[in-house]
């Protein structure tokens, strides 16, 4: 018999706000200065989709798991890497 937790972690990836300073305090490296490059020289009517679009790579990196999924793609072993979940124009 194994002990089970009384209550469960949550495996919900908490999101990340969808503000510009949210969006690049969970970006790292390159990553980060791309973003800030990009937001800060986007027309205002394009700055959401910039953000967006930004956001959602946020979100991938923070997910468990990632670092696998992209390693199992490059290998052959994975049909999809969570890079590729990402649909460009949105």
């Amino acid at each position: 018999m194994t002990a089970q937790p009384e209550h469960p972690a949550d495996p919900r990836v908490p999101a990340v706000p969808r503000t510009i300073n949210a969006i690049r305090d969970a970006l790292a490296g390159a990553d980060r200065t791309r973003f800030y490059t990009e937001v800060l020289a986007a027309e205002a009517n394009k700055v959401p989709s910039v953000m967006s679009r930004w956001w959602k790579v946020a979100m991938l990196q923070r997910a468990p798991g990632a670092d696998q999924s992209r390693a199992n793609a490059t290998a052959g072993r994975s049909l999809v890497s969570v890079d590729d979940l990402l649909v460009d124009g949105t």
